[in-house]
């Protein structure tokens, strides 16, 4: 021992809590690269059905659905930006995002209005139960920055489902 028990047990004591953290802060970034890609699958998915969606409520489905996609586009760049912050490599192509998004793919463009809609809350749904999990490996790494800043996220995604659900009455 060439400083004393003490020290000997602190520096011990202070590897594990690094590896602790450096563990922490993996599973964060893995959780945030999961999240981009679900905003990234549920930004295509709205686009797609504001693209696609018709009948008798087809304008302000259309303008509703358009809104929904910027708002969940605009969360794309802050996520990686959590992830470079975090000293991590974000997601770097359509195959990368395919592979770690839980968002699942809708091809029929001739979908119901009602049915996009369904899809759309149930996506959101889907979103913030993501956001929650997050919101809890932030936590877990320290990382107070993105801890707080899912609070905003998680409430735009309720404020979709709201929005999603009062229309399916």
């Amino acid at each position: 021992m060439i400083f004393g028990a003490a020290v000997e047990a602190a520096i011990t004591e202070g590897k594990g809590k690094i590896m602790g953290n450096h563990n922490a802060k993996a599973a964060l970034v893995d959780s945030l690269n999961a999240l981009l890609a679900d905003c990234f699958a549920l930004y295509i998915k709205t686009k797609n059905f504001h693209w696609h969606v018709g009948g008798p409520q087809f304008r302000d489905l259309h303008l509703l659905f358009d809104e929904q996609a910027a708002e969940i586009f605009a969360l794309t760049d802050l996520i990686a930006e959590r992830v470079r912050k975090n000293g991590a490599a974000t997601l770097t192509s359509i195959g990368a995002i395919a592979g770690k998004s839980r968002i699942k793919d809708e091809d029929d463009a001739d979908l119901s209005a009602a049915a996009m809609i369904a899809q759309l809350k149930a996506d959101n749904e889907t979103l913030i139960a993501a956001l929650r999990e997050t919101k809890a490996a932030a936590g877990a790494a320290g990382d107070n920055a993105t801890d707080g800043v899912i609070d905003d996220w998680t409430d735009q995604a309720e404020q979709r489902v709201w929005f999603l659900g009062q229309l399916l009455k």
